[in-house]
Parts: structure tokens; C-alpha cells; sequence
């Protein structure tokens, strides 16, 4: 059965796609060490990827190189002994996002991604935010234009919001990962989706296409 769904097809000519699209956000409502990093010289094109054509993309996410470990977890020695501790043996994805938290505002996170479990650090004081399993993990919501959001959803806790300039990456290393945990990753396209701020606030995040770029606004339901 196939698990990527989109609710409408969009199609735009890739020469008016701006390669670094502006969007504005509207809140209404309120050494080794035994770990594996993985290898820089991947290159996944487009019809590798788990986008299947659907999205918009922009010139500079086409065939992109990925180099998956961006802040060098080798050279943090508080990363590697969390790692241990956990039992994790391979980092797949490692890089600075921003996360929306349930009040609305922007924080920058490290998000890491390893053979069992997603991290959310605080770069600032290297705290630990949250832990949680790759079989946790039952889908990803993406809009189906060129914007840096992603939600996570993970319906035994609650959801992840954040944006990153290598959301592509993102998405295909998390769909690859969870694999072997959880089974295949679904990954909803929809320009209009819900997800779980809190344990108990559930919002909205909508999408459009203006001139310049994409305008985003995060309802509350």
C-alpha cells in the first residue's frame, strides 16, 4: 500500500521557483568513540527521495549532496556520551533546526537522528529537550510548496513542528530509518495540516503562495 498521500498535485514552472523562497509565520490564537557517522559521499537524487514528484521543489534542493552529520557530533564529547549512555551506535542526520514550541515561539535545537531514537538539544546550555523513539514515529506532514516546514508526529506523546533549510534530508533519512524500527514512514503533502502542540492543544498550520515566497500561519484549533 503505497503511504505517501497528497491531497492535491501542484505544479509550477521551476523557473519561477526562487531559489531561497521568503515566508512569514502568523501566530493567531494566541575521535570515534564507537559511533558510526554517516558517510558524506551519499548522493541521493530526486526520484530516490520519498517525494515522488508532488512537492514544489526549489533549484537548490535538486540532486543535493548529503552530508548528514552538519555540527560534527565527533567533536562534542557531551553528544557522544549521550549516545553511549542510550545505547546508539550510527548517527544518520545531525544539524541546527528551529523548533516551535507550544506557545508559538522559535527556539533553535540541535535535532539528531540516530539508528533508534530522535534527540532535541538545546545548543545553547547542550540540555538534553527530548528523547523519542524512531517507533514512536507514525507520520511526517509536509505543505506541498517550497517552505522549510515539517511536523513529526508522534501520536503516544506530542508532535514536533520545526523548519530547516535541509527538511529534503530530513524526510528521506527519517523515512530510511524508520524502516527497521516501525515499518514505512508515511508522508502526508497537504497545505493544511494539524498537529499536537502540546499534550493537550492541537493546532493548524496553513500555507499559501504569495508573491516572493510562501506565507505560513499556525492556527490554534
Amino acid at each position: 500500500m503505497d503511504r505517501i498521500r497528497s491531497h492535491r498535485r501542484v505544479k509550477i514552472d521551476e523557473s519561477q521557483v526562487s531559489e531561497a523562497p521568503k515566508y512569514d509565520v502568523v501566530e493567531e490564537g494566541g575521535e570515534d568513540n564507537g559511533m558510526r557517522l554517516r558517510a558524506s559521499d551519499i548522493n541521493v537524487t530526486e526520484n530516490q527521495e520519498p517525494f515522488m514528484g508532488v512537492k514544489v521543489r526549489r533549484k537548490a534542493s535538486l540532486h543535493r549532496d548529503y552530508k548528514g552529520d552538519y555540527i560534527d557530533v565527533a567533536s562534542h564529547p557531551y553528544l557522544i556520551k549521550l549516545l553511549q549512555k542510550q545505547g546508539d551506535k550510527q548517527v544518520l542526520f545531525a544539524d541546527k533546526v528551529l523548533k516551535f514550541t507550544g506557545s508559538g515561539k522559535m527556539k533553535r535545537r540541535i535535532l539528531l537522528i540516530t539508528d533508534f531514537a530522535l534527540y532535541i538539544l538545546d545548543p545553547e546550555t547542550d540540555a538534553l529537550k527530548r528523547r523519542i523513539s524512531l517507533a514512536a514515529v507514525e507520520k511526517m506532514c509536509l505543505s506541498e510548496l517550497s517552505d522549510n516546514f515539517f511536523a513529526i508526529i508522534i501520536p503516544t506523546e506530542y508532535d514536533l513542528l520545526m523548519a530547516s533549510t535541509r527538511k529534503t534530508e530530513i524526510v528521506t533519512v527519517l523515512a530510511e530509518a524508520t524502516k527497521s524500527a516501525s515499518g514505512e514512514l508515511e508522508v502526508v503533502f497537504s497545505n493544511s495540516f494539524e498537529y499536537q502542540a502540546t499534550a493537550e492543544l492541537v493546532k493548524e498550520v496553513q500555507f499559501e503562495e504569495v508573491e516572493g515566497g510562501v506565507k505560513t500561519r499556525i492556527l490554534r484549533k
